[in-house]
């Protein structure tokens, strides 16, 4: 098959590394189209990644993984990443009725996914589709956040997104945990 035909899948994560909230994965279909200003989510402002989500979402074919605290605790943090990744993969398919070909991830590690692929280091910052999947993943966590702050106001989530602030530390010390807090990250694991 000519390499142009096929399905090729940029996938990128957001969320790895708060203390509370679901670690979000997409994975974005390759295309020649390219939207101006699209790099790695982490290089770009609020307003300019939302600005840019919208273009991509309504530009691309897409897919969005989610995994909740619950199951990260469950199974880790990484392997939780991998399971978001591969649900993203599966939506898009499943969602635009196509099967993908060949996976590029940001990182270091694959997936248990019977699809080639390949990681890269930096993929966000050097593979366009990477980049726009890091857009959509950290877009849509950072929304569920803030939906999150209307049901926990005590921890001010539509702030800090759920990292590890030094005001996330102190609200958790003062109402402790709630749902969305993960339990085997600091400072919940020592109570285990």
């Amino acid at each position: 098959m000519p390499k142009e035909s096929k399905n090729i899948i940029g996938i990128d994560e957001a969320g790895r590394g708060p203390l509370s909230g679901p670690v979000v994965a997409a994975a974005v279909l390759d295309s020649p189209k390219r939207i101006k200003g699209v790099k790695d989510s982490k290089l770009l402002n609020e307003k300019k990644r939302e600005e840019l989500y919208l273009e991509i979402v309504n530009s691309y074919k897409w897919g969005i993984g989610i995994v909740s605290p619950k199951r990260i605790d469950k199974i880790n943090i990484l392997e939780a990443t991998k399971e978001a990744m591969i649900k993203a993969v599966r939506n898009l398919e499943k969602k635009n009725k196509l099967k993908a070909h060949h996976l590029i991830l940001d990182g270091n590690m694959g997936i248990n996914i019977e699809i080639s692929q390949e990681s890269i280091i930096k993929a966000d910052r050097k593979i366009y589709c990477v980049s726009a999947a890091s857009i959509i993943a950290k877009v849509t966590r950072d929304r569920l956040m803030i939906k999150y702050d209307k049901l926990y106001p005590e921890y001010n989530f539509k702030k800090h997104k759920g990292y590890g602030t030094r005001e996330h530390f102190k609200l958790i010390k003062k109402h402790g945990g709630c749902e969305m807090h993960r339990k085997s990250f600091k400072p919940f694991d020592k109570d285990k």
